[in-house]
């Protein structure tokens, strides 16, 4: 049975799944609700998704998209006209069955996700050459039913963009794709500071009724892969489900072509697991509800000039944008507190105490490092940017260090079996759906993406022996 630290929570070395989880609870970034699999985000937690939100939104509207938002309930019907993506969500679908005290004519699904209902809205919408593209997103929650839920990573009910875009072209429409992923690279790299590999899934993999789906995987520090987020190109297949045609310049009929696009709240997941540790959460400045926390020292009588030296460094912060938390409780000792920011992931501490303010000086503790060094009060507030800035790339490092070190190239199967056990293999591999559900077997590893920037080989497949058919070496790995 694993042992939980001083902090509550079980080394991650002992116990991976059971650190994440009790990490969860202890920093009060979630809680679970009462259906099964259901989470509810506390405020802590929320900022968070907050924050990404800002960032990402942000990006989706520079590039044209506007802001929408589409129904929860989706009639049956709808999802059945395209084969392939019902079959692929059939397993999680959610059915409404009744409703004002009666069976329903028809049982409403509670949406997995949009393609269904942005497709009969569009091809209302969309007549002309002249009505593409159509950039559409929503910020917005999807239900899907999961079988072993696990807070932030997999929930009954989540929350995430959807981007939903027609184009006159397949061109167009596979750049719209790929620009949805330079988005979430930027979000993971420079907010989150998760480094991530881009590239494609392999047809077995695909979003079901996409004729190609690229991804983003991170490397956690159990050695898993997680997908970050992805994008599809979806071809005619939705537009001839739902008739979706548009009038070209030459006046011919033509069937749009149209991707959908999205990053949820599991995002939240990787950033605790890409670069947590035993004492807690270490989160990135960009993404943190308080980048930096001040915590006075003092009893008596001294507490009084403290705290007020606490309170005009308080509002210096604040006053150039720095997200600051000062800790004014005074019923709990130091030690306490310095534990609980620890445990929340704040990137820098200020300890503030009768000796600093007779020298005029400040303790900063660093999150990452726990180095110690004392700066003049004076110059705390222009001190602060810089040292968060080199905080957030010392972080985006450690994360990179970490999945270069688990990344192997393999030639061997029983290379192949120590590797995905590790983190990241890098192998041949045939287009014979067989092989990968050989691999998953027998080591629980799938394809995880098929790297854009892979190195170009040809060789044996990992699996059968028979000649490799992917241009490049895959990455495999044991996913969330």
């Amino acid at each position: 049975m694993a042992r939980s630290n001083e902090r509550g929570i079980t080394p991650q070395g002992e116990d991976f799944s059971a650190w994440y989880n009790e990490l969860v609870l202890r920093a009060e970034l979630a809680d679970r609700g009462p259906a099964r699999g259901t989470i509810i985000i506390r405020p802590y937690g929320y900022r968070i998704w907050e924050l990404i939100e800002e960032e990402l939104d942000r990006r989706i509207k520079q590039t044209g998209h506007l802001n929408a938002y589409f129904p929860l309930l989706i009639p049956e019907s709808h999802l059945r006209k395209e084969a392939e993506h019902v079959g692929g969500f059939a397993p999680e679908l959610a059915v409404v069955t009744h409703g004002g005290g009666k069976e329903l004519d028809e049982p409403l699904v509670v949406r997995p996700t949009s393609e269904t209902v942005v497709g009969e809205a569009f091809a209302r919408w969309i007549d002309s050459y002249r009505d593409l593209p159509m950039l559409i997103n929503q910020w917005a929650n999807v239900v899907r039913w999961e079988l072993r839920p696990r807070l932030f990573l997999r929930t009954t009910e989540f929350l995430w963009q959807e981007g939903h875009t027609a184009h006159a072209s397949e061109k167009e429409a596979l750049a719209e794709a790929m620009t949805a992923v330079g988005f979430y690279e930027e979000i993971a790299r420079d907010i989150c500071a998760i480094p991530v590999v881009i590239g494609e899934k392999t047809a077995s993999e695909r979003f079901a009724g996409a004729q190609r789906t690229f991804a983003l995987e991170a490397l956690v520090r159990d050695g898993r892969a997680l997908q970050a987020a992805t994008s599809h190109y979806l071809g005619t297949n939705f537009a001839r489900a739902f008739d979706m045609t548009f009038t070209n310049e030459s006046g011919v009929l033509e069937h749009c072509f149209t991707t959908s696009w999205g990053m949820s709240t599991r995002m939240i997941g990787a950033i605790i697991m890409t670069h947590g540790d035993d004492k807690g959460l270490i989160l990135p400045p960009r993404v943190a509800p308080f980048q930096v926390v001040i915590v006075p020292i003092g009893r008596d009588k001294e507490i009084d000039s403290v705290m007020t030296a606490a309170r005009e460094l308080n509002d210096s912060l604040r006053s150039s944008r720095v997200r600051v938390h000062l800790d004014e409780r005074t019923q709990l000792s130091p030690g306490f507190k310095f534990n609980e920011w620890e445990l929340r992931g704040v990137p820098l501490r200020i300890e503030l105490g009768p000796r600093d303010l007779s020298a005029s000086v400040a303790t900063f503790v660093d999150r990452l490092t726990g180095e110690k060094e004392q700066v003049p009060i004076k110059d705390a507030a222009s001190e602060i940017a810089s040292r968060l800035e080199l905080f957030q790339g010392a972080l985006y490092d450690r994360a990179q260090s970490f999945r270069d070190e688990h990344t192997s190239v393999v030639d061997t199967w029983d290379d192949f079996v120590t590797a995905v056990g590790q983190g990241f293999a890098s192998a041949l591999l045939c287009d014979d759906v067989g092989c990968e559900l050989r691999i998953k077997d027998l080591t629980t590893a799938t394809p995880r993406v098929i790297p854009f920037d892979g190195l170009s080989e040809n060789g044996p497949c990992i699996s059968c022996g028979r000649p490799s058919t992917y241009p490049v070496r895959i990455l495999f790995a044991r996913a969330y």
